[in-house]
Parts: structure tokens; sequence; C-alpha cells
């Protein structure tokens, strides 16, 4: 997989990609009426090839690896036309004043939308009917282990992160985000919008305790996939790209989204800048060409992860969907911890509170 950086929340590597990309074997330049400020790897062609056709060539890409800092950059004056955040910053960046409303009746198959992501509080609409977000990538956030040092019974919990028999043999994100949403998982709460003070308490003390069992808190692909391969690690708290690629290489793991506790599941997606440098009508054919339906099995059989179109998803095939986990998507919606926007303060509080944790405090 490619997505070297994916989700995670440590560094940031803002330049922009060279002006020549390679496509077929041939090398044509970027379009520099449209930056997109993006995670390293979603420059491939397949996950915008209606944009490429139409205009004869791909847009610019700037790269972040942390949404935090990619929000303070962007504060500081650096200008993009779209970037992509996931479900808990949108909130955050919305309100800092950073984005416009979509006109959704410029984004092919906006009606498409998988209900269930159309759902998350905060998300796709607000209460005065403006739209912010485009839901585009999807995934879980699950217990992975290897199946040679791990058994399936000890796979059931959560819990196991916390268990000393593992001291020096787990990693998880060093992102706040995934690291909450399995404290709170743990702690029974699957909706973290209501988050009390008790239960913030609850979630922190389980962190500290699994930090006693780190090994490392990964920070991208590459980090989590050598840990585990090369036997560094036997249990992880990680995505589905992990279990796919791992999986094809031969590496004894197994991803348990049946847990006792259940999964967490996350939603990425893209939003229009509000000062936005670059051509309009541009932005608008990027963000119809990554809804596309024909995205949907690329992004379903080559990197594990669900689409933001109902309608592209249905069509893949089910053998496919089932192998990735989505054949049946209402099965886990009830064991599931969607990370929805949380309020800014209640996003400090846990962006403090984890460094701590992983500072040992």
């Amino acid at each position: 997989m490619r997505l070297t950086t994916g989700r995670s929340t440590t560094g940031l590597l803002a330049a922009v990609v060279a002006s020549i990309t390679l496509l077929g074997g041939a090398a044509i330049a970027q379009d520099k009426d449209l930056v997109v400020f993006d995670w390293s790897g979603y420059e491939e062609p397949p996950f915008h090839q209606g944009y490429i056709d139409k205009h004869g060539d791909a847009p610019s890409f700037a790269f972040f690896g942390d949404e935090e800092e990619a929000l303070q950059k962007m504060r500081s004056g650096f200008r993009v036309d779209i970037a992509h955040p996931c479900s808990q910053s949108v909130v955050k960046w919305r309100e800092a004043g950073l984005l416009q409303p979509l006109d959704t009746g410029r984004i092919a198959g906006w009606n498409d939308m998988l209900p269930g992501i159309r759902a998350m509080k905060n998300l796709t609409t607000t209460d005065d009917g403006k739209a912010w977000f485009l839901p585009f990538d999807w995934g879980n956030t699950a217990l992975l282990y290897r199946t040679d040092k791990v058994t399936a019974e000890e796979a059931g919990s959560l819990r196991v992160l916390a268990d000393p028999k593992f001291r020096g043999r787990v990693t998880i994100g060093d992102n706040v985000d995934d690291a909450y949403a399995l404290a709170s998982l743990v702690n029974g709460l699957k909706d973290w919008t209501q988050m009390t003070d008790a239960e913030f308490e609850q979630a922190s003390q389980f962190l500290r305790e699994v930090h006693k069992n780190i090994r490392l808190y990964w920070t991208d692909s590459t980090d989590i996939n050598q840990a585990i391969s090369g036997g560094e690690v036997d249990l992880a708290w990680g995505w589905n790209e992990t279990f796919i690629t791992l999986k094809g290489e031969g590496v004894p793991l197994a991803m348990n989204r049946d847990t006792r506790e259940g999964i967490s599941t996350w939603v990425c997606g893209y939003v229009l800048m509000k000062d936005a440098p670059g051509s309009i009508d541009k932005a608008y054919d990027f963000l119809s060409a990554v809804n596309a339906p024909s995205v949907s099995d690329y992004i379903v059989r080559t990197y594990g992860y669900g689409h933001g179109n109902g309608a592209g998803m249905a069509a893949v095939d089910p053998e496919v969907l089932k192998n990735g986990g989505y054949d049946d998507v209402d099965k886990f919606i009830d064991k599931t911890l969607f990370q929805q926007p949380v309020s800014a303060e209640l996003k400090q509080r846990m962006v403090e509170e984890f460094e701590k944790i992983k500072a040992g405090y």
C-alpha cells in the first residue's frame, strides 16, 4: 500500500510533489490550477481518474501527516483549494473559519452517500442545511494480533492490550482519536460526543495501562507493518490496510472486528477551503471524480477501506466486500464507535492528556 502516512498524527510533510507525474508510462504535468492538501498516497491516479480524463493531468498535491499541524499551517497562511481531514477534525476546521460550504448540486453522486455516514452528527451538514464535507474513505480501527503468538480467546477482548503478559509487545497509533476510541470502547462508551468527566478519566487510565505494554507508538503504515512482520509486536490497534497488506505477505495475522467491546470506525473526506486560490470549477470536478462509483472497487480491493459512495459500494464484487469486512455494513454498527466530531474543548483535552500518557505521566 502506498498510503505511507495514512491517517497518522505525527509529523508534517508540506512539500508539493514534483510537477511531473507518471501515468501509464507517460509523463504529465500536474495541474497548477488546483492544489489538494492530502495524506501521502492519495495522489494515486485511480482515486481521481475522472479529473485526469477531463483535464489531461492530475491536481498538484501537498502532503500532511497530522491534521492539527495542517490546521496550524493553513492558519499561518498556507493556501490550498481542497483538503482531506477526517470526521473528528471537521468541526474544528469549520469553526476556525477555514472552510466554505459545498454546492452539493455540483458534486456528482452526492445523493448516493452511504446512509450511516450521512447520519453522523455535525459531519456532512449542519442544522442550517449547509454541507461542509464529502465523505471519501472510511475504515475500521480494530484489534490486530499475530496468530502464532496470541490465542483467539486472548484476542476476544480489547483489554488484552493492557495484559501484563504482553509487556513490550504492543503498538497503538500515535493518534489521539484512535487512542480514545479504543479506551472509550473498553469502558462501554459508543458515543464519545457525550463523554463525561468521569468517563474521560476512565478512558485515560486505561491508556496509561496500555502504555506500560507499548513497544512503540506507530506513526505510519511502514512503522506498524514492520513491527508486526518483524516480530517486534504481537498485538496492535490498527487499520484495515495493515491486515490486508501483511496477510498478502504471508504474515500470520488476524483482525478481530468482533471483540466483546467492538471496533471503531473512522471517516475521512474532502472539504473546500474558504480562501481557495485556484479554479472553483476544477475543485468541483475533483470532488465529483473522487466520489465516482468506479473508485469504490479500487479502494476496497487495493486498500481494504470503504468508499463513501453507496452506489459504488453496492456494485463491488460480493466476495471482495466480504474479504474486506464490508459485506454487511449494518452488522457491526451496534458494536462500533463512530469517530464523530467532538467539541473543540474535549478534543483539546484529549490531545493534552494523550501527550502526558505517552510521556509516562
